[in-house]
């Protein structure tokens, strides 16, 4: 077997405490659903865990400890992904969440950005290069180890990032457009993608 079946028994619990625990993939996919409905949402998660894949794929390959050694390389995804957070803070204020008129965003897209997202995000990175190895057996092959272990994050997340999206979702027909609960929670969800922006940035 790629990995001991203890060892995958033991991961599994610890990347679902990373799964549930709220950040900027978790709250992209709220603001998706709640612009697109349900199914962008969960198009959202697709492409957040396909993005999850790519650093999986590259930590095995060794690339993302390369760039986290390389401030340059690193700092470069790190503004990028507070560029990124901020054009969505701007964009969520600015685009109505709920009513018939309101400009809704497509699948395609919102899977898309969620690619983005989860890619330029370098915490992500950190995270897959101190967590995953530990459970890495260095006797085995090392990247199927780490795709594994990518699968099973990107799977955890896939299905929890959906379930908000959702929710989310289904709360958008009940936001009228221009209410004063859809113009709160606009600006309250700006206001968080600012704050993980501004988080990122320090």
């Amino acid at each position: 077997m790629l990995v001991d079946p203890l060892i995958l028994l033991a991961f599994v619990p610890a990347a679902l405490a990373l799964n549930i625990t709220p950040g900027p993939d978790m709250l992209f996919c709220m603001a998706q659903g709640l612009r697109g409905g349900p199914r962008s949402g969960w198009a959202a998660s697709a492409g957040i865990s396909a993005g999850g894949m790519v650093h999986a794929l590259l930590a095995g390959l060794g690339l993302s400890a390369l760039l986290a050694a390389m401030p340059g390389a690193f700092d470069a995804i790190r503004w990028a992904g507070v560029c990124y957070l901020l054009y969505i803070a701007v964009k969520t204020l600015r685009t109505p969440f709920g009513g018939a008129d309101a400009p809704a965003i497509s699948p395609r897209r919102a899977m898309r950005d969620g690619f983005i997202v989860n890619l330029t995000n370098p915490k992500f990175i950190l995270f897959i290069l101190a967590f995953v190895p530990q459970f890495v057996d260095p006797a085995r092959p090392v990247l199927p180890q780490f795709l594994l272990f990518g699968v099973v994050i990107g799977l955890g997340g896939f299905i929890v990032n959906g379930m908000v999206g959702q929710f989310a979702g289904h709360l958008k027909r009940h936001l009228g457009q221009g209410s004063g609960t859809e113009r709160a929670m606009r600006w309250l969800t700006a206001t968080l993608f600012g704050g993980l922006a501004l988080r990122l940035a320090i």
